[in-house]
């Protein structure tokens, strides 16, 4: 299974295809608008959030409810549009509408100026138009897809907020995955500590005062995994190094780890490992889950917990120092329309990306051409796994 995107900030909409899904399997533009919908929320969004209404328009592939099997389509329109058409027109225009929204000093963090020398663009809204982590609503998209199907085999994915601005929050217990959906949904930051939620909206509010942007660490859970996904045999076979990628792909993330992930440089390797447990009920389990549900590169059975660290973001309403390209002048940078924090919108695109890997590992196992022989063999293998 793949997908590609296509698109610009504020171009007319955002275009994603996605091939190589079972067929049969349910699927609604209801299951992808909720995940849209949530991609947008979170405290410390920007006003772009209060235009746009994001809603995926299904063109190809799902007929009367279910996937074909062939390709599916989906469109998300882009509302403020019109304000945009000349500076984005696909067909030439005037000279002088050239220049409007022309951006020739780059901004620090961005990447402008390195996709400006990268393409030859003078007019770096070239670079900033594609590199805008507006492109994450069609990932959103894609990623509620993966969910479904997931979601249809047993498998459920969450994601929350652990630290925005340094403010950390305390995780006392292990909570179900249902729990972890529930509790940070109901938080404006998608926080699970409401003692650090508060303290997260004052730092951010905090943050937008001073014209500012803060960053933050969130955390994806998947439950349900079967044991096997991935493989030891090849290092680009290896579901955790794929997960990796997609979280580090995410617009302004810098890392990602697993489980205890860099504690474990600081611990034992008795205080690191997980001891293996059996019983008739369950099968294997672990007796805790410090590897974040992976051994030699492959799902042990036991939940995926991946971390992803997002910078603050680059665009500031008190603009840093940059060069203009023209005239090699110092001057501050350009500032475009942004948030102040998209840490909790961002822990939604986490989970998108998260999901999109689980489910291609499945893909990759499971013959995945008819959706009711995909679910059969999942539940057989589920079976042989307790069995072993």
């Amino acid at each position: 299974m793949r997908y590609l995107t296509a698109g610009e900030s504020h171009g007319p909409g955002l275009t994603t295809i996605i091939e190589g899904l079972p067929a049969g399997m349910p699927l609604l533009a209801e299951d992808i608008n909720k995940e849209l919908t949530r991609r947008q929320g979170g405290h410390g969004r920007g006003a772009r959030m209060r235009i746009e209404k994001d809603r995926a328009e299904i063109t190809a592939g799902i007929r009367h409810g279910k996937t074909l099997g062939s390709p599916v389509a989906l469109f998300v329109e882009n509302k403020d549009w019109k304000h945009w058409e000349t500076v984005m027109s696909v067909e030439p225009v005037p000279e002088k509408n050239e220049q409007s929204r022309k951006v020739a000093r780059p901004r620090p963090g961005h990447a402008d100026l390195v996709g400006g020398i990268k393409y030859g663009h003078r007019d770096m809204r070239n670079v900033l138009e594609r590199s805008s982590a507006r492109e994450t609503t069609v990932r959103v998209a894609a990623g509620a897809i993966a969910k479904k199907l997931l979601h249809e085999l047993g498998i459920e994915v969450a994601g929350h907020v652990l630290e925005i601005g340094g403010t950390k929050a305390v995780i006392s217990r292990d909570y179900a995955i249902k729990e972890i959906q529930d509790v940070s949904e109901a938080s404006p930051v998608r926080c699970l500590d409401e003692e650090a939620a508060q303290e997260m909206i004052q730092k951010i509010d905090e943050a937008k005062k001073n014209g500012d942007t803060i960053g933050g660490v969130v955390e994806v859970v998947v439950g349900g995994v079967p044991a096997g996904l991935g493989s030891y045999v090849q290092w680009d076979k290896k579901l955790d190094a794929k997960i990796a990628r997609a979280i580090l792909s995410i617009n302004a993330f810098k890392g990602a780890e697993f489980g205890v992930g860099f504690e474990a440089a600081r611990k034992p390797g008795s205080e690191v490992m997980d001891e293996i447990l059996w019983s008739e009920e369950d099968g294997y389990t672990r007796r805790t889950n410090h590897l974040g549900g992976f051994e030699g590169g492959m799902t042990n059975g036991m939940p995926i917990v991946v971390k992803g660290v997002m910078k603050p973001i680059p665009t500031l309403y008190k603009p840093l120092q940059s060069v203009d390209i023209d005239s090699k002048e110092p001057f501050n940078a350009s500032v475009e329309r942004s948030d102040s924090c998209a840490v909790p919108a961002a822990s939604v695109v986490a989970e998108a990306v998260v999901a999109w890997e689980v489910a291609v590992a499945v893909l990759e196992k499971f013959d995945g051409d008819r959706f009711d022989v995909l679910k059969k063999h999942v539940e057989e293998h589920r079976a042989l796994a307790k069995e072993f």
